[in-house]
């Protein structure tokens, strides 16, 4: 049984969906003040810096990741920022700077070629096997492969046009050959059912749906332990990134096929390339050599 908002968030989430931000991205927000009213167990107008203090010492205790904490916290100080700049009440953010946990930056995680092949052995549905194809190909997130709809899907044209994905924003991506291929395999055998949807269930009660986010992570999370490797979808995502990279593909390309609002966040895998650093160490290292002996 969900947790009931107080009607301040309730409020707050109407407001979200009135300025068109994506259904993903509301329920996330309902889903961390949810949590965050549940255990500190006071209205707003009550919640003070303390109050998040002990609420960040009890998500640590649960055992709550650093950035679940933090994007919790971001939800409670921008249902903070509405209640005071959109509704005009007296109320401050009870949330500090000094609230959010120090992160990590680790360098994303990508699969080698052998791992990408033990993976992709364990996969033979066929609506599986073109669904993981396209996050590794396509280096599309798992968000909209899910939300992917068939009117966008060109086969003639080897291209799909990823609507509204982070930030909002319609990209195109392509399809490479392999991508292709299952792609269109699993559609020729696709149920035909009146959802638009591209992914489908399968079996069970929501057999005809769209195949939920969730769906994805886990059926990716089974042939991981199949090929007993530790895969997620955003795994794959920095799979598809490194390997344009090491490919020869530059980084504008690479951030327009991700859909990155800023290039420094494509930069960084240029820190886990490898084999692109070497090849342009030695390539410009011997035309050095080369000049101090001429």
């Amino acid at each position: 049984m969900s947790t009931p908002l107080p009607p301040e968030g309730a409020r707050f989430l109407a407001y979200l969906r009135r300025r068109n931000r994506s259904p993903h991205t509301v329920d996330s927000y309902g889903r961390d003040l949810a949590t965050f009213f549940a255990q500190v167990g006071k209205p707003p107008a009550a919640v003070r810096p303390q109050d998040v203090a002990g609420y960040i010492e009890g998500q640590q205790a649960a055992g709550h990741k650093a950035t679940t904490i933090n994007r919790r916290l971001s939800a409670l100080r921008q249902l903070y920022v509405y209640l005071r700049d959109e509704e005009g009440l007296a109320l401050e953010p009870p949330v500090r700077d000094t609230h959010y946990l120090k992160l990590p930056r680790p360098l994303p995680r990508f699969l080698s070629d052998a791992e990408v092949n033990r993976l992709f052995a364990v996969i033979q549905d066929g609506r599986d096997r073109a669904l993981f194809t396209l996050l590794l190909r396509c280096g599309l997130r798992v968000a909209e492969v899910a939300q992917l709809q068939l009117q966008d899907v060109d086969l003639a044209g080897q291209r799909i046009i990823v609507r509204q994905g982070k930030g909002r924003k319609d990209r195109l991506v392509y399809l490479s050959l392999d991508a292709l291929l299952a792609l269109r395999g699993y559609l020729a055998q696709r149920a035909d059912k009146p959802c638009s949807l591209v992914f489908l269930v399968q079996k069970g009660p929501g057999a005809g749906q769209g195949i939920s986010v969730r769906g994805v992570q886990k059926r990716l999370e089974y042939y991981a332990r199949q090929a007993g490797l530790e895969v997620s979808s955003h795994c794959l995502r920095h799979t598809f990134a490194t390997q344009m990279l090491e490919a020869g593909a530059d980084l504008p390309t690479i951030q327009a096929l991700l859909g990155h609002a800023q290039m420094a966040t494509t930069q960084r895998y240029a820190q886990v390339s490898d084999q692109r650093v070497r090849g342009d160490y030695f390539a410009a290292m011997s035309k050095v050599v080369q000049n101090n002996a001429a």
